[in-house]
């Protein structure tokens, strides 16, 4: 199930503002990589999550931006992005919640022009020793699976399993985490039996996930909060392909664009907003080396096939 993004105007967000003003709502203000935004539920269960995902923000500071998230009797999304307001009924998975969230830090940062600006992606990153792996796919590729396969080895450390920003340096891409604990499967251990145990116990939520402290997973050494981009890996699943392929520059970026970057939540999409990505994405994919790797084999093959791309086996 996907959503669509309504575009409304600065009357019409006042208009729903004011009604949303009158109920009851948890409100809670949260810093994503330098950006506050501004969260209001009538949802306990949304409010205990969004405490435990981002880094919370004194009440003082002001926010850049503003998220609601309250019942309705269907799934709506509606942006007004001048005041960079979201509102959000019906919806009934935090996941999104949290995406949107991210979707509306990634549509500041866009209009925001600096020698030090920053990107966002869709993504998991994994770090070893200082530099790391950039895991970009569709839904249902085998991200999340990978990413936490690839964590067993202790040699692999924690970045981020889902969203990451992005600085492009003078000639390296620096990679920022971008939140403060993850929202994942609670059936993780079904792909690694590593994480069974460890998973326990987890309170979930109606879609089975969690939002989990990964250092319950990895331990406290294991986890950055930056790192530098030393290759990037696309993922896709296509029988007519072969397990791995290097990709040239130009090659990477037209399965980005044929994915829709790989990325269902974007907030804005217009001419421009598809000329900013794509200028961008052809730089990070610059970078460094990428490899488009085809998860139809099984998760240890494809794992095995990701270690031997990141080096660490032969």
């Amino acid at each position: 199930m996907n959503y669509e993004v309504e575009i409304i105007s600065q009357k019409k967000k006042n208009e729903l503002m004011g009604k949303l003003y009158s109920s009851s709502l948890h409100e809670r203000k949260a810093v994503i990589h330098g950006t506050c935004v501004k969260f209001f539920t009538d949802s306990h269960e949304f409010k205990d999550m969004w405490e435990d995902n981002f880094e919370l923000m004194p009440d003082w500071i002001r926010p850049h931006a503003r998220l609601f998230a309250v019942k309705g009797p269907k799934l709506r999304v509606r942006y007004e992005p001048l005041s960079k307001t979201v509102i959000i009924e019906g919806c009934g998975y935090y996941g999104w919640v949290k995406s949107i969230a991210l979707a509306l830090v990634a549509d500041f940062m866009e209009d925001f022009t600096s020698e030090h600006r920053r990107y966002s992606v869709h993504g998991s990153f994994i770090d070893r020793k200082g530099s790391g792996t950039a895991i970009i796919g569709p839904s249902g590729s085998g991200k999340t699976t990978l990413t936490y396969g690839l964590l067993l080895d202790k040699h692999f450390n924690f970045v981020t399993d889902d969203w990451f920003f992005v600085r492009l340096a003078e000639s390296d891409a620096l990679i920022y985490s971008s939140e403060k604990n993850s929202y994942i499967r609670g059936d993780l251990g079904s792909s690694w039996s590593q994480y069974a145990a460890k998973l326990d116990g987890v309170k979930k939520d109606g879609s089975e996930r969690a939002v989990i402290d990964v250092k319950r997973l990895l331990g406290g050494d294991r986890i950055r909060s930056e790192s530098e981009l030393a290759q990037t890996v696309l993922l896709t699943r296509d029988k007519a392909l072969p397990p791995i392929t290097k990709l040239e520059q130009d090659e990477a970026l037209k399965f980005l664009l044929k994915n829709d970057f790989c990325n269902p939540h974007q907030l804005i999409r217009s001419k421009a907003r598809l000329a900013q990505r794509t200028e961008f994405f052809r730089e990070f994919l610059s970078r460094a080396p990428v490899h488009l790797l085809n998860t139809i084999e099984s998760p240890q093959a494809s794992l095995d096939r990701l270690k031997k791309l990141t080096g660490q086996i032969d």
